[in-house]
């Protein structure tokens, strides 16, 4: 197995922890909104940057979902297919963080912000396997 491998899987590790994070917030009797979608989009720009990595690609230091993707497209055109999953999750990189343009997610937007990631999940799991 290759060191671009084994650094992808790690990234993929930190993914899957954010996505268990969502889940686990999703069941709990009190739901924070604003911190499963941060998790859902944490999650899917984890997983753009495995890919990167899994290819030897440098990636942006960034957490413009799109730029990645930009990035992935020079890679694998199929990719195209999550850009209305990726528009879901952009605006929790950072906006929900913090109180200056106060904003909380409904639960409706943080199932489907888990929805949107899973998406970006069942794309690499078809694309890069060795990651699985």
């Amino acid at each position: 197995m290759s060191e671009e491998i084994i650094i992808a899987k790690q990234w993929l590790l930190k993914a899957k922890n954010d996505l268990l994070n969502a889940d686990n917030n999703l069941k709990a009797e009190d739901v924070p909104f604003d911190t499963v979608c941060f998790h859902c989009q944490q999650a899917a720009e984890k997983m753009l940057k495995a890919y990167l990595v899994g290819k030897k690609e440098p990636y942006p230091i960034t957490h413009d979902l799109f730029l990645l993707l930009e990035k992935v497209l020079l890679f694998d055109n199929s990719a195209r297919k999550l850009r209305d999953a990726l528009s879901i999750l952009m605006p929790y990189a950072v906006e929900v963080r913090y109180p200056d343009d106060f904003y909380m997610p409904s639960r409706q937007d943080a199932q489907e912000a888990r929805e949107a990631a899973e998406e970006v999940l069942r794309w690499l799991k078809s694309v890069m396997v060795e990651l699985f």
